[in-house]
């Protein structure tokens, strides 16, 4: 079964969020650790994952800087700000609350 967009829809920053509390990262590697996390179930689209990227910049929740690759392109990799981790811990205990209910009721 593939996990349809409508589940995970409004999520996507705390996703994001969760993978940049593990290690700083770049945008490939964190759609590979989420395809990897949910057996190839759940993939953010690129254009998705992007724009998630400029919100979380603009709101000051991450930070992005380019790596130093001596072979292949450059990479644009994020970090978390602390502001960022917060907003994470926010968004995950609301999840937590809201999968609670939704447990109570299905």
């Amino acid at each position: 079964m593939s996990i349809t967009s409508d589940l995970i829809r409004g999520h996507t920053e705390t996703i994001i969020l969760a993978q940049l509390m593990l290690k700083d990262s770049y945008g490939y590697e964190i759609n590979k650790s989420i395809l990897d996390k949910t057996d190839n179930q759940y993939e953010l689209k690129e254009a998705t994952l992007y724009s998630a990227f400029r919100r979380l910049e603009q709101m000051g929740y991450i930070i992005s800087y380019w790596g130093d690759e001596t072979t292949g392109a450059r990479r644009r990799y994020y970090t978390i700000t602390p502001a960022g981790k917060m907003a994470y811990e926010r968004n995950k205990a609301d999840w937590d609350e809201a999968k609670a209910v939704i447990d109570a009721l299905i």
